[in-house]
């Protein structure tokens, strides 16, 4: 008797041990406030419910939300600290990480591929057909142009050498240059692809690059954008982490199951209007990808920037400690 007793209370032990380790440090998250940036686009459009709550009280932090139109609008107040998190383009992440000597770590990826080629016309079937095209496109030195770098490469076409790239500082500026042409190509972002065919008659989609990646099942992703926290942050405040991400993934959630409603939110933010996002949201491909599935997921991509331009991911790839798997 004394035997099953005492095996049963080891095995009542090892299951409360077990219980303790698989425990959500969240759980132990104290309320704190937060500094969050994010660039009108995508990258932002998944956070509107977490805004929402947070204006309304009902988030377990106190957020700060700034909404930047470019990331070298965020990018110096990351590096001076006056930001927690930001939502900044994939690569971005990883030079800011070699650039900054690991003073920010990857914690989310929250876009995967929103990048068109968009046409006023009906010339371009493929990127090969792109070749001897003036392509005007927002986001030089960032994920857009080093993904339809290695999308052309791959079509054999040299960005350099077979279209004419010009770059522009905003998308409005593509729209309007598209507005008065007869014709014209276009690279483009969601949801501003949504904008450009309101107000661009005859406006058509050409290429999904995030299809075309996904065609060429090379093992990895195309990825947009990211979360990164500053990593004092992070060492700091592991459990508000937590908490924060639990607040942000149902964020997320919610924002791809109800695109009615959070098109509301995407308007009130000042990121584009509501009947916009709401046709756009269903193409933004928003997510939350965390831990070992992000790291993987992201590797896998920056080593085919790398492998184009070792300037795109900031020289070299991150190393393990880039990664925040909690």
């Amino acid at each position: 008797m004394k035997r099953v007793f005492a095996l049963l209370l080891a095995l009542a032990m090892v299951l409360a041990l077990a219980a303790c380790g698989s425990k959500d440090p969240a759980d132990d998250a104290k309320p704190m406030a937060i500094r969050v940036a994010g660039m009108k686009g995508p990258t932002s459009m998944g956070m509107v419910k977490l805004m929402e709550d947070d204006e309304k009280g009902e988030s377990f932090h106190d957020y700060a939300f700034t909404i930047a139109t470019s990331a070298d609008e965020i990018t110096p107040k990351l590096k001076q600290g006056e930001y927690d998190i930001a939502a900044v383009p994939a690569n971005l992440a990883s030079i800011l990480y070699n650039n900054m000597e690991g003073q920010v770590k990857l914690l989310a990826i929250n876009t995967l591929g929103v990048v068109y080629i968009v046409e006023k016309g009906n010339t371009v079937q493929s990127l090969a057909d792109l070749r001897g095209k003036t392509i005007y496109a927002t986001g030089k030195g960032t994920t857009p142009e080093y993904a339809l770098n290695y999308l052309l490469s791959e079509s054999g076409l040299d960005m350099e050498k077979d279209v004419t790239m010009e770059w522009k500082s905003e998308p409005t500026e593509v729209v309007q240059i598209l507005k008065k042409a007869e014709s014209g190509v276009a690279m483009l972002p969601q949801p501003f692809v949504t904008v450009a065919q309101g107000n661009v008659e005859g406006l058509r989609v050409a290429a999904d690059l995030n299809q075309i990646w996904k065609d060429l099942d090379n093992g990895s992703m195309f990825l947009t954008g990211t979360l990164v926290v500053r990593t004092e942050f992070a060492e700091k405040n592991p459990e508000a982490l937590a908490a924060f991400l639990k607040e942000y993934a149902a964020s997320t959630k919610w924002v791809n199951e109800n695109p009615g409603e959070a098109a509301k939110l995407v308007e009130k933010a000042g990121i584009v209007k509501a009947d916009v996002a709401q046709k756009a949201i269903p193409y933004c491909n928003i997510t939350c990808i965390t831990g070992k599935e992000m790291q993987a997921a992201m590797n896998g991509y920056l080593k085919v920037l790398l492998d184009c331009n070792e300037k795109s991911v900031g020289g070299k790839l991150p190393d393990e400690a880039f990664y925040y798997v909690g």
